[in-house]
């Protein structure tokens, strides 16, 4: 939503009645989201971060994550990407969602860390850290590929 509004100012892109739409409605769900959150409990360490993130339903969803992106990277990208942008979309999605994830855990790290306790020492840190580069890599790739002139929308 912000780089489409900056891209308006500042690039002078004419902002479409879709875009607009896509905008209101990032701005509403966020709301909806943050006014419906549960309360967060307070980390100690990313340590316990590792502990939440290696229980059975998060590795599921993990594994659910990685098998949806290799599908859609190995089979739908090679065949449909070239006229459907939601293959790339999709890609960028699923793979953002575990971008989340672990930027989240090194933010709490660096929080941490600039409390005092130094969280570089754990190599669950690093682990965030590389999944969170990855991961990126990845969103950033396959953002490139669908952000090209070919899908106009009317």
């Amino acid at each position: 939503m912000g780089s489409a509004i900056l891209a308006h100012f500042l690039l002078k892109e004419k902002l479409q009645k879709m875009g607009m739409l896509g905008c209101l409605l990032c701005i509403v769900g966020s709301t909806v989201i943050v006014l419906h959150a549960p309360g967060e409990r307070s980390i100690s360490s990313v340590e316990e971060i590792w502990k939440l993130a290696t229980q059975p339903a998060f590795l599921f969803y993990t594994a659910s994550a990685v098998a949806t992106a290799l599908v859609l990277i190995l089979y739908c990208a090679p065949r449909y990407g070239q006229t459907n942008i939601l293959v790339y979309i999709g890609i960028c999605s699923v793979i953002g969602s575990l971008t989340v994830m672990s930027i989240k855990a090194i933010g709490i790290a660096i929080k941490l860390t600039l409390e005092g306790t130094n969280q570089a020492k754990y190599f669950q840190t690093w682990i965030f850290a590389m999944v969170a580069v990855t991961c990126i890599i990845i969103q950033l790739n396959y953002l490139n590929m669908g952000g090209g002139d070919k899908f106009v929308m009317q």
